[in-house]
């Protein structure tokens, strides 16, 4: 097991890890059980078993407390690749369907999005406490990044997933600022955003892009996209609106304009924090060295003009590995390429 488990071979862990387990009892009270991966990346799957002696108690239980410690990493590595977003373990003596235990949860799950309605709400209320909060919060974002833009954003306040008609989104008017409520409520209470994606595939693999010094996700790669606007009023929200945001997205941060009947929804993701929802869109294969001219013109385009590009850097990946090593990313980002690429 420890030849497996370790990090590197000559770890001083190794030997005191081996020191200590060497005076735990026989038989019953120490036990580990292993299995290494099929490819030779580290364990499948790990449990360890103790027992540590406790005072007797008066409904006459065992004077000994026993503790199990599992791991099943290559299996759950593999299930992320896959696409899965979360992960549902089970306990059973014999291996049979057992209690459920506490799911382990992926930062995204992957949503059925053929129909879909969305319904706007009135935005959440906010205590007179709250506001002072969001509005002082604001403020020091835009000290620290006076470039930060109090502009009108899509909120999600939910999804409506049961019944046999169509999904529904709830969503509500509101701006930037209200994301400091992520720092004032628990996360079930703030409410998500809605955010669109371009997935644009070249030769050399899918476009990323890293975040700016000055934007909300500095140094940060992530597909090119950004925050779904608000319709103007009394025109909905809808998947023609999201297309066209989508586009609008992907012609500001690169300088490529694709023809909004051209991008088609390939999925969708719902944060399992917040409840962001994100609109994954699907276009048509350009060449990589059409992507990196026109991002080097807008670059150039706006510092001329002062501005500061939203992406600094560009990249184009083949596979949901190559993007983990360029760096910290989108929440989303490594669970929708695993699943674009295994498809």
């Amino acid at each position: 097991m420890l030849d497996t488990a370790r990090p590197t071979p000559d770890g001083e862990w190794v030997t005191a890890c081996e020191a200590d387990s060497a005076d735990f009892p026989e038989g019953p009270g120490f036990a580990a059980f292993v299995v290494d991966a099929p490819d030779g990346a580290g364990l499948a799957s790990r449990a360890v078993g103790t027992y540590a002696p406790r005072f007797p108690s008066p409904t006459g239980d065992s004077p000994f407390h026993g503790e199990i410690h599992s791991v099943v990493t290559a299996t759950l590595r593999w299930l992320a690749d896959q696409g899965y977003s979360s992960v549902r373990l089970n306990a059973s003596p014999d291996g049979r369907e057992g209690p459920p235990m506490q799911p382990g949860h992926l930062p995204v799950e992957f949503l059925d999005a053929q129909r879909i309605d969305f319904v706007e709400h009135p935005p959440p209320a906010l205590s007179p406490q709250e506001r002072g909060a969001v509005d002082r919060l604001w403020e020091e974002a835009k000290a620290h990044n006076p470039t930060a833009f109090d502009g009108p954003l899509v909120a999600s306040l939910g999804m409506d997933l049961s019944g046999p008609g169509p999904s529904v989104v709830r969503w509500a008017r509101m701006t930037y600022r209200h994301r400091a409520l992520r720092k004032l409520r628990p996360a079930e209470e703030v409410p998500g955003s809605v955010f669109v994606t371009v997935l644009l595939p070249t030769e050399a693999g899918l476009a990323v892009g890293r975040g700016s010094p000055t934007t909300a996700t500095p140094g940060h790669w992530s597909l090119p996209g950004g925050s779904a606007e608000p319709p103007v009023a009394g025109l909905p929200l809808d998947m023609a609106s999201l297309r066209r945001d989508a586009a609008r997205e992907l012609a500001e941060e690169l300088g490529v304009d694709i023809a909004v009947e051209e991008l088609r929804l390939w999925g969708l993701t719902r944060g399992t924090r917040f409840g962001s929802l994100g609109f994954h869109f699907l276009a048509p294969p350009v060449p990589s060295a059409l992507v990196r001219r026109r991002h080097a013109d807008l670059t150039v385009r706006e510092t001329k003009q002062g501005d500061v590009p939203e992406l600094d850097k560009v990249a184009f990946v083949p596979s949901a590995e190559q993007a983990a090593r360029l760096g910290s990313g989108a929440d989303y980002l490594q669970q929708v390429l695993s699943r674009y690429f295994s498809a």
